[in-house]
């Protein structure tokens, strides 16, 4: 059985650290493998993981699009073939498998670029089917969103266990989580349990950010401190999950995963 995590907020929250240190909790718990979704259009998961990223998926997603407008048949290449007499669902089956970046602990997937001109539903619908079925093979499944959620919003045949909403310390980033969380009953999932996280928290909550928390309608784990070295890493160019198992920021991440997943 699958457990999907699912991660969002805006820009610059600090999403994709949290997202590195619940991905270096499970590799703690002897959880692996997990498959880390990387479905923000940055794409820069595998930098704090530590791993090469070849290709997204929006770039096999692009490429087949242009194989189907380059047919000469195309409508029916659009409807299931492509040149060579592959199915459109075989082509972007191999193709992704191809494209997921493989570790000991985790394997890695990348979204990439947001749609372009053309029709992308029975593309989308052939992605779907083959995510899905990809994610099945793994425990857990920790899906790094933007603040839309876009990606997430695509994946109407699976549920979602916990999605948790990052935010910083500021009445902006408070703003956009309550967006966040408007957002998430609008979504064609059953998202089955939500939570609110404060991050890059420099000493106290101030009291004016407690009292918009409390007015979120999601529960509160806690805050995450402002981490030094977390910075540090970035700067030297190394992977989070390499951070020291008393650092701060994973000892918060680890409390909340505790309390939540309960392993």
């Amino acid at each position: 059985m699958t457990t999907t995590i699912a991660l969002a907020g805006k820009g610059g929250t600090g999403k994709t650290t949290v997202s590195a240190m619940i991905i270096k909790y499970l590799i703690n718990k002897g959880k692996g493998p997990i498959l880390a979704i990387d479905a923000d259009p940055s794409a820069n998961l595998n930098m704090v993981l530590g791993v090469d990223l070849e290709c997204t998926i929006g770039g096999i997603r692009e490429d087949l699009l242009k194989q189907v407008q380059g047919s000469q048949n195309v409508t029916g290449a659009a409807r299931g073939s492509i040149a060579g007499g592959m199915s459109k669902h075989d082509y972007l089956d191999y193709e992704i498998h191809s494209s997921l970046t493989e570790s000991d602990k985790f394997d890695l997937i990348a979204m990439g670029r947001s749609e372009g001109p053309g029709c992308y539903c029975a593309v989308n619908h052939n992605l779907r089917e083959i995510l899905d079925s990809l994610s099945h093979n793994y425990p857990y499944v920790v899906m790094d969103n933007e603040a839309g959620m876009e990606h997430l919003s695509r994946r109407t045949t699976e549920d979602v266990d916990h999605l948790f909403i990052i935010s910083g310390p500021t009445q902006r980033g408070l703003a956009a989580a309550a967006g966040i969380v408007d957002l998430k009953d609008e979504l064609a999932i059953r998202i089955k349990n939500s939570y609110f996280i404060l991050n890059r928290v420099p000493g106290e909550i101030h009291p004016a950010l407690q009292e918009g928390i409390e007015q979120l309608g999601v529960p509160f784990l806690g805050p995450v401190p402002a981490d030094n070295n977390v910075m540090e890493y970035d700067f030297n160019g190394r992977p989070l999950l390499e951070l020291e198992d008393d650092s701060p920021i994973y000892q918060a991440v680890a409390a909340m995963m505790d309390e939540v997943l309960g392993l």
